[in-house]
């Protein structure tokens, strides 16, 4: 065999490609998926590993079972989603389940009035025993039968706005043992409220996925769960309550899907007084939250981007924000599994207007290739060991009971857009420190503060679930980590009945209690105290300061560079303007605004350009302050002796070499231009590009860069497939 055909053989297999009569067909590789409620069409073919099948509802001309096959024929894995709070349940709420309506299920609000999903089609439920029993009867053993073998159950939503209907009351009685209380009332009453909320999600979560692996194994299928939510610092800022990184504790919950995406991280943020949108940053602590749910648990995790989002706007502005989100992810190198885009026909199929104009167009043709070109480097993307430049170690603490406390009648107004939490975080992340967020429902976990040096934390947007995350924490600073507190410990929540404060228990705040596991007599006019080898600091302010405020955060910034430097003796604590990752071939890098300066970040060498549709090659690449880049860099690539395609708008298989030929076949969405860069030996004397199915020639257009020693080939795409075949 002919060496290059040999490598060639090696390196498809390890792509994940495998080959029938009719199609292309993946194997068991799960590295990009995608969502859609469509049948397979040509125009939304985006040749991901897997096609995620959403709803089990029989359309009027299409079973379930149909569009499955559908996809399954066109080579892809399918799996299933479905919403567990919202979703395809008319039956369940109309009586033709069980003879028995089912509306006083739904989530209702203080005056009375359903909270309704998808322009009032069905409501958000209350998960209720006969909703999950309905559940697990009409979708979850309808799509196993089907041969589903991984669900994903998306979003488990409880709104803390909700909590007044007669069936939310019965649960309360339930749980708690005494009567409802209106959660408006008092602070106590939103956080019990707000608690049993998220109870009942994981509760729910916990007997559906129980209940699917074990009808599964019945069938001899292998079933997986995951759950695709929000990032907790999005449900805390939206004032939703859902299990988020409790759901790591259930045996049979196997990952999630982390939905982060220009919707979510627009949300507007303070910092130096200026409340704004900072897409970003946002979206790199999203990530980051939903990250470290899985990195000291070893579950999967997919990181979800969505080339526009739920509200209309316009294709310029789409663009902008995906570049941002899509970089942030790929700062967490770590992750390499993708939910490359929600519902392409959504993408693909709606009009939206164009920038500055009323007009109304389909996704403009340079975007379309733009986006193909960077959901397939997802498919290239490696899981590297290499780390976000700057400072490392500094962690922040979260905990779900953040969303707990975002009640609009007691905390809205005192804690505007979240800001404790960004308080903490974004005067570290605006000078170029990669911090870390840590659960504190993960502190069990012997990896979970591995690396941590210098952890910030504050109880004025968050309370401890047990006295256990106190001990974990104390050991932590006994054995050498540096702990700063930073509250004024006057939240309204502060004095809500919980453990603290119960069962023989009499502090007055969580914190005292804290205090009391670190052996530590306070003080108010000492600030440091060491406690065994490490170093508590207690910074009597709320962390919402450093960001409503304006320039407030040096006290707080020079309090964690005194800790990173002084305390944990981890070196100098490095400021910026910008991040940058390297990982296998690929360069990341974005450039903050708002920063210690505004110069440009100017990264040299021999790059391909990912995100201009004309992926061109530069040897020189300047960002921005408030800009983003990915770049394949071409220098990195080992052995430019045997042809590849370095960047594709489209899917790229059944590659094949042999002496002086290299060939494959493109795949991606009908009506949507390809692009690609083709590393080869020397320039191409004869190229030949072909429909597969009827082996006619098609029209393209060839350019060779001599220096890179890469051929520019652009044609219209097909998802039937085309055929590329280069003769040097």
């Amino acid at each position: 065999m002919n060496k290059y055909i040999y490598i060639i053989c090696v390196f498809a297999y390890l792509k994940g490609y495998a080959q029938s009569d009719k199609e292309i067909v993946f194997s068991e590789k799960e590295k990009t998926v995608f969502q859609t409620s469509s049948a397979w069409k040509p125009e939304i073919d985006i040749r991901s590993d897997v096609a995620i099948i959403y709803g089990a509802q029989d359309h009027p001309n299409l079973s379930f079972v149909e569009r499955v096959k559908s996809w399954r024929e066109k080579g892809y894995n399918t799996h299933f989603m479905t919403g567990i709070a919202w979703g395809e349940y008319a039956d369940y709420f109309t009586g033709e389940w069980d003879g028995k309506t089912h509306w006083d299920a739904g989530q209702v609000d203080i005056n009375g009035d359903t909270i309704w999903h998808n322009k009032g089609t069905v409501p958000y439920i209350v998960p209720v025993e006969s909703y999950v029993s309905y559940f697990k009867e009409k979708i979850i053993k309808k799509v196993i039968d089907a041969g589903i073998s991984s669900i994903y159950l998306e979003e488990p939503e409880f709104w803390a706005r909700s909590g007044y209907s007669e069936t939310f009351k019965k649960e309360w009685k339930k749980f708690y043992g005494f009567q409802w209380r209106p959660q408006h009332k008092t602070p106590e009453n939103a956080f019990l409220s707000n608690k049993l909320k998220y109870q009942l999600y994981y509760n729910a979560i916990d007997e559906v996925s129980t209940f699917a692996k074990e009808y599964g194994l019945s069938k001899g299928i292998n079933i997986k769960i995951y759950i695709p939510t929000h990032s907790l610092i999005n449900y805390s800022s939206w004032e939703i309550v859902s299990p988020e990184a409790s759901l790591a504790s259930l045996n049979n919950v196997d990952g999630y899907i982390a939905q982060v995406w220009t919707g979510t991280s627009r949300e507007p943020t303070y910092f130096n007084g200026k409340k704004k949108e900072r897409v970003f940053e946002n979206a790199f602590l999203e990530y980051g939250s939903m990250e470290s749910m899985t990195s000291s648990t070893g579950r999967k995790m997919f990181f979800l981007t969505d080339p526009i989002e739920d509200w209309p706007r316009d294709w310029a502005d789409y663009k902008l924000n995906y570049q941002a989100t899509f970089t942030a992810q790929l700062f967490y190198p770590e992750i390499a599994n993708y939910e490359v885009m929600p519902w392409p026909s959504r993408i693909y199929t709606k009009k939206y207007k164009l920038a500055n104009d009323k007009e109304e167009a389909l996704i403009p043709a340079y975007y379309a290739t733009q986006m193909q070109v960077m959901i397939n480097a997802l498919n290239e993307m490696p899981i590297s060991n290499n780390k976000l430049n700057g400072s490392d170690g500094i962690g922040v603490l979260m905990s779900n009971s953040l969303m707990f406390q975002r009640f609009p009648f007691f905390d809205k107004n005192k804690h505007p857009q979240f800001s404790n939490f960004y308080g903490q975080t974004m005067p570290l992340l605006k000078r170029g420190v990669p911090i870390e967020l840590v659960h504190m429902e993960n502190l069990s976990f012997p990896k979970t503060l591995e690396g941590i040096k210098v952890l910030v934390m504050t109880y004025s947007n968050m309370k401890p679930k047990n006295k256990e995350e106190h001990r974990y924490l104390a050991n932590w600073v006994k054995n050498g980590g540096v702990l700063i507190y930073s509250s004024m410990d006057d939240d309204p929540f502060q004095s809500v009945t919980q453990w603290w404060n119960e069962e023989g228990m009499a502090y007055k705040t969580p914190f005292e209690h804290l205090l009391k596991e670190l052996n530590i007599t306070y003080d108010k006019n000492q600030q440091k105290y060491p406690v065994g080898k490490g170093v508590v600091h207690v910074f009597r302010e709320n962390p919402k300061d450093f960001v409503v405020k304006k320039e407030n955060d040096e006290a707080f910034i020079e309090l964690v560079k005194s800790a990173y430097e002084l305390d944990a003796k981890a070196g100098k604590l490095e400021f910026k303007n910008y991040f940058h990752l390297t990982r296998g071939n690929f360069e990341i890098a974005a450039v903050l605004d708002e920063s210690i300066n505004e110069d440009p970040l100017t990264l040299k060498g021999m790059f391909i350009d990912l995100f201009d549709p004309q992926i061109p090659v530069i040897k020189k690449k300047v960002v921005k302050p408030g800009e983003q880049t990915l770049l394949l860099n071409i220098e990195r690539i080992k052995n430019k002796n045997i042809p590849r395609v370095l960047a594709s708008a489209s899917r790229i298989s059944n590659e094949y070499i042999e002496d002086n030929t290299y060939s494959f076949e493109s795949k991606a969405p009908l009506f949507t231009t390809n692009v690609m860069r083709i590393l080869l030996p020397k320039k191409a004397k004869t190229i030949q590009v072909t429909n597969r199915i009827e082996d006619k020639k098609i029209a393209y257009k060839y350019h060779w860069d001599e220096v890179s020693k890469t051929a520019f080939v652009t044609f219209e795409n097909n998802p039937k497939g085309i055929v590329v075949k280069l003769d040097w």
